[in-house]
């Protein structure tokens, strides 16, 4: 039977793919640097460990502001309570350009859904559109066209 360490959780359960942490761990190094196998084995270890250490305290800090849902603004003030307060800056930094590249990637991939699903013509009335409710928010009109819909489908709304 695996030993347990984490409510309930073998160790294997609880660790940080491999192949993934060895990469980390050697672009770190300079080129000419070996690590041995166990030294990477407790370096995942120690890797882990930290991520249940900043969890734990997260989840601590979440409860003293009777929240239920452990926010990033949650584990920066647990990186401070934990003395890592010198981390804050760059945690917070790559937090934000997660939200920037998860947000671009979301946007890309709704936005090819649909361009996928239009016709040329459709795609052109939809462009105008977006162009022309766009300049009435720069003018400052409160009220922007409404959308037209192409003669194909006013030919079968008739029928």
């Amino acid at each position: 039977m695996e030993p347990m360490d984490i409510v309930g959780k073998t160790k294997e359960d609880a660790s940080l793919p491999k192949a993934t942490m060895t990469k980390i761990i050697k672009e770190m190094l300079p080129p000419d640097v070996r690590v041995a196998r166990d030294t990477q084995d407790l370096l995942i270890e120690c890797c882990v460990e930290f991520i249940n250490l900043i969890s734990s305290e997260s989840n601590e800090v979440c409860n003293r502001e009777d929240k239920r849902t452990i926010a990033p603004e949650h584990v920066l003030k647990a990186l401070e309570v934990l003395g890592f307060g010198e981390y804050t800056e760059e945690v917070y930094a790559a937090y934000e350009q997660h939200k920037l590249e998860t947000v671009d990637t979301v946007r890309a991939g709704k936005l090819s859904n649909n361009i996928a699903e239009m016709t040329e013509e459709e795609a052109l009335a939809a462009q105008q559109r977006m162009f022309a409710e766009a300049r009435a928010r720069m003018n400052g009109v409160g009220t922007v066209p409404p959308k037209q819909q192409d003669p194909e489908t006013e030919q079968k709304l008739d029928c």
